[in-house]
């Protein structure tokens, strides 16, 4: 038997432009659906909103909108992640992790993701890796991103 996982983001809204971002980011080719797709009557609140969404490539990642809520403030979704007396202080429930072999990798996608982004810790060198950092991106995901030992 063979399993694997993905992370499924919830959004307010805002799977579509997510999905479409993290696509600028990492590369890959994103598929969505609508709940009109699916039955929701033309015209009624929602109907152009992901049901689906998924960014299939070097990062797979899946998404849908909430039904019900339109909110665009990652806050509302996301919560907060700070940095507080070398420690990370969150009310987040999960973090995503990025690793990559080598520095110039993970500048890479940091430099892609940071832009809009609330950084929680800069990426630099660690005790543990070449480079490590952590940020709040524009759509309230909180990424980990670090360079493999």
């Amino acid at each position: 038997m063979t399993l694997t996982t993905t992370t499924h983001l919830n959004f307010r809204g805002t799977a579509r432009q997510a999905l479409d971002f993290y696509r600028s980011v990492f590369g890959g080719e994103v598929t969505l659906a609508t709940y009109g797709q699916f039955g929701l009557p033309e015209g009624a609140p929602g109907f152009d909103k992901i049901v689906f969404g998924q960014l299939d490539g070097p990062v797979r990642l899946m998404a849908y909108d909430i039904p019900g809520q339109d909110d665009p403030d990652p806050a509302a979704t996301a919560g907060a992640t700070t940095r507080e007396h070398g420690t990370t202080v969150t009310d987040r429930t999960f973090f995503q992790s990025l690793r990559a072999s080598s520095l110039d990798e993970a500048q890479e996608s940091w430099d892609r993701l940071a832009e809009g982004a609330t950084v929680v810790e800069p990426l630099a060198a660690s005790a543990w890796s070449a480079g490590f950092g952590m940020l709040t991106d524009r759509f309230g995901v909180t990424w980990v991103v670090d360079v493999a030992a």
